[in-house]
């Protein structure tokens, strides 16, 4: 996200400023975009969503708010996380096919990269703010996967998710994180909001009959206990951060399984 109080004149590398600024809830400009990358990451093509640069997403017809430029899951993370992802769902014995889920849908961008390594897979996404809601769905008409994208809160509407007998259910946890994440302790997976732990037992209970696939958007400085907890809930469970950043301050994904084993 892109905040800058004087258009031309103050830079925009305060992230916090383009969250809670006055850019929050506006459309940015390529300029913007190109100019938040730069300044924050030293690279203006920083991001890079579903498969495309700055520049060619923009001319595309893809537009985004200045809160979802910093908060969006960038290609190179994205990438990863649905290579990953669909790694372990190649081991699901007897596959069949996959409906694909996101709670808190955002840009849509790690589901988007979860569509496209996951095969016979459909994708659901939840989103709350009707802003962001209208802005995505316009977006996901330029791109080449099909995505049901809903206006509400997921947790209400979770009795509209309908699967057929052969679909197995791949689901994408990346909650706000709020004050959840401590640079000295790490993210408690208990405090996002809403806390993951809860996430997790919401689907598995509305969906106990089917095995499900958790894949849990992290920080590689994790709190111990909140970690051990979430590993509890499941029949299987592998973490794995990446490397895109200086040591301690990566993203990663812990991949989890109910209902079967990998």
């Amino acid at each position: 996200m892109n905040e800058r109080s004087k258009e031309s004149e103050t830079p925009i590398h305060d992230r916090a400023l383009l969250l809670h600024g006055a850019k929050r809830n506006q459309l940015l400009t390529l300029d913007e975009v190109r100019r938040y990358g730069s300044d924050s990451f030293s690279d203006p093509d920083f991001v890079r969503l579903y498969g495309m640069k700055p520049a060619e997403w923009y001319a595309r017809g893809v537009r985004l708010l200045g809160r979802t430029a910093v908060e969006c899951t960038r290609d190179a993370v994205a990438d990863r996380i649905g290579q990953d992802v669909a790694a372990v769902a190649a081991s699901l014995p007897a596959p069949g096919r996959w409906v694909v889920v996101d709670p808190f849908a955002g840009s849509c961008n790690t589901l988007y990269w979860i569509l496209r390594h996951v095969p016979r897979s459909r994708g659901i996404a939840f989103e709350f703010d009707p802003q962001v809601f209208q802005l995505t769905k316009q977006n996901l008409a330029a791109l080449d996967r099909a995505i049901d994208l809903k206006c509400g809160d997921y947790s209400v509407m979770l009795g509209q998710l309908h699967t057929a007998p052969d679909e197995a259910m791949i689901v994408f946890v990346a909650p706000p994180w709020g004050t959840a994440l401590n640079e000295m302790e790490g993210l408690d997976l208990r405090r996002t909001e809403p806390p993951i732990t809860k996430i997790i037992a919401e689907f598995g209970d509305a969906f106990a009959a089917r095995r499900i696939l958790f894949a849990v958007q992290v920080y590689e400085k994790l709190d111990k206990e909140s970690l051990a907890e979430l590993q509890g809930k499941l029949d299987w469970s592998d973490l794995k951060i990446y490397d895109f950043n200086a040591a301690g301050r990566n993203h990663g994904v812990l991949l989890g399984t109910r209902g079967w084993t990998p």
